[in-house]
């Protein structure tokens, strides 16, 4: 039980704490902002160096591939469209539960609008129970939990590009007879703009520390389901609220170098944050762009220089900050997205309509999340459908252990 006569006598303290980096925060903006200033009138240089030099760099700075000083107006959606979403939940597996086992849940949404069409709004639930699902991660020192969450990430993408296939043909399908000529006849001749978002990064850091053979059991997946939605046409989107992320602002540390060659390993070794080119930490890229964007805008595009990324082949990511109105997200794409004016002006667009019909946040990616979570009742529900299978299996002693059959009925 929290103690809140104990707590409120820290709550001072914090408040003093958080009254003086408040403070400390609006100094390093505003010296974020003269150095951008300063950045924009040499980009080329700076980008030239990065190049050069990033190999031997501390930390990762993103490329601006459009003028630092660029903001540009993101356009509202058609009214004919559709968005697609996944998210996951699992049920992580317990040896105090009467069987070790682990569960992922997907949440598919399909929202088609001004379509006259039923949207899509279920999960795909999978138990996990084979040895060789349950403990192969083991031989790689990587535990089962961390596995389930790998795997809940190709869950993830995978059903999002099974959704994408299947909707090309599903939009050419019978119109209801309320259906306008107008949008018969767009429907009848391509399919509507469609958008396909999942929450958060699409640069899988995870990845990183990873042995080659865990990674390649977890990445070939998932960029395999991005070729899918390639070749349908449908742009990818990773949605990030609140992003702590500081790619952007790394770049301009090249700016604050005070050496003539930005070579970190030689000049400031194991000083990543306390190196004297660190001048706004911890500052993030959303802070400073919520003072330079204008609700409805965005900043310019970046291409992310993330090491993992070095195996991600034709799918390089790009980013660029949106400000949507409740709040600046970083909005993440795939090469091929950023790379063609007319997807990335559809998937920015439908992005910025999703958060506006969402009330701040992607209504698609919401209610993904509300078919994939699993909460307590659900989790009590499937071990109860789990141990009446073992049961009629003929199985003995099936129960919870007694440590987690006192926790369920404590008495204090």
């Amino acid at each position: 039980m929290l103690d809140l006569i104990k707590l409120a006598r820290q709550m001072q303290d914090i408040s003093q704490h958080l009254s003086h980096e408040a403070a400390a925060t609006r100094q390093r903006l505003e010296l974020a902002q003269q150095l951008l200033e300063q950045a924009r009138s040499h980009q080329a240089e700076l980008v030239k160096m990065q190049e050069t030099w990033g190999d031997r760099l501390g930390f990762a700075a993103a490329e601006p591939v459009e003028p630092l000083d660029t903001r540009i107006d993101l356009t509202a959606a058609p009214d004919i469209h559709t968005v697609l979403a996944t998210d996951g939940s699992q049920i992580a597996p317990s040896h105090h539960e009467i069987a070790y086992c682990y569960l992922i849940n997907v949440g598919r949404v399909v929202l088609h609008y001004a379509q006259n069409r039923h949207p899509l709004l279920d999960s795909l639930p999978e138990v996990f129970y084979r040895p060789e699902d349950l403990y192969i991660s083991r031989q790689w020192g990587i535990r089962t939990e961390e596995w389930m969450g790998y795997r809940r990430t190709v869950s993830e993408a995978t059903v999002l590009a099974e959704l994408a296939t299947g909707i090309e043909t599903q939009s050419r399908g019978s119109a209801s007879k309320s259906t306008s000529s107008l949008q018969l006849s767009v429907l009848s001749n391509q399919p509507p703009p469609t958008l396909a978002m999942v929450d958060g990064s699409l640069i899988h850091w995870f990845l990183e520390p990873l042995p080659a053979d865990a990674r390649d059991r977890i990445l070939p997946p998932i960029l395999h389901a991005w070729d899918q939605l390639k070749a349908a046409n449908v742009p990818l989107v990773g949605y990030l609220s609140a992003s702590r992320s500081g790619e952007a602002l790394n770049f301009l540390r090249l700016h604050t170098c005070p050496y003539d060659t930005p070579d970190c390993a030689t000049h400031c070794p194991g000083q990543t944050e306390q190196a004297p080119c660190q001048v706004f930490a911890p500052l993030r890229d959303t802070a400073l762009w919520s003072l330079l964007l204008n609700p409805g805008q965005r900043s310019p595009l970046w291409r992310s220089s993330a090491k993992i990324l070095n195996l991600y082949g034709d799918h390089a990511i790009y980013f660029c900050y949106a400000h949507v109105g409740s709040e600046i997200a970083r909005v993440e794409f795939p090469a091929w997205v950023a790379e063609d004016a007319e997807l990335l002006n559809t998937a920015l667009s439908l992005t910025l309509t999703q958060v506006q019909k969402g009330y701040g946040y992607p209504v698609a990616l919401a209610e993904a999340h509300n078919q994939a979570v699993v909460r307590g009742g659900d989790r009590a529900r499937f071990f109860a459908l789990l141990e009446q299978q073992m049961i009629w299996a003929g199985l003995r002693g099936v129960g919870t252990s007694y440590k987690e059959a006192r926790k369920r009925g404590s008495i204090a």
